[in-house]
């Protein structure tokens, strides 16, 4: 009983998962259009085929253990993205809102590699190890994307939007 209480946990983080990956798809095409750096909008449209993937990746796990992909709204990125909304709203396009949107970004990042680390830890306890790999792919996606970030704003973003607010 009690593995199958813990297989249910894990449905529902996948359920979770793809929750917020569906959510990301429609918020992405709007950072990138707030974006004035061309390389951060490149990379928020790099990333949106790749969350596509990510969500495909998860249906076709959903496939594999005849369950359902719906069912467990993620709360955490519908939060995460009102987040980047309530930046984009309150802040003028040019180099200090990219900053902003890369923070969020990351944000966002953070949580996808902290729930990809754990779903894919979940399914090797389970001994799903097809899923555990598939999991683990897009884990270090999402920690890849997480450090051209880093690179982005450290080496151009941050710089430009302090020169551009100096007081």
């Amino acid at each position: 009983m009690e593995m199958e209480m813990f297989r249910d946990l894990f449905i529902e983080e996948l359920q979770d998962l793809y929750s917020a990956e569906t959510q990301l798809i429609k918020a992405l095409p709007k950072m990138a259009k707030a974006a004035t750096n061309a390389d951060l909008k490149k990379g928020f449209e790099q990333h949106l085929e790749q969350t596509k993937g990510h969500a495909q990746r998860l249906e076709n796990i959903f496939t594999k253990l005849n369950e359902k992909s719906k069912g467990h709204k993620c709360k955490a990125m519908e939060g995460l993205i009102a987040e980047g909304k309530e930046l984009i709203d309150d802040h003028e396009a040019g180099e200090l809102l990219d900053a902003g949107l890369i923070c969020a970004a990351q944000k966002v990042e953070h949580y996808e590699i902290a729930s990809y680390g754990t779903a894919k830890a979940w399914a090797t306890q389970l001994s799903l190890d097809d899923v555990a790999t598939i999991l683990e792919e897009t884990l270090d996606e999402e920690k890849e994307t997480n450090e051209k970030l880093t690179e982005l704003a450290t080496s151009t973003v941050n710089a430009e939007a302090m020169a551009g607010h100096e007081q």
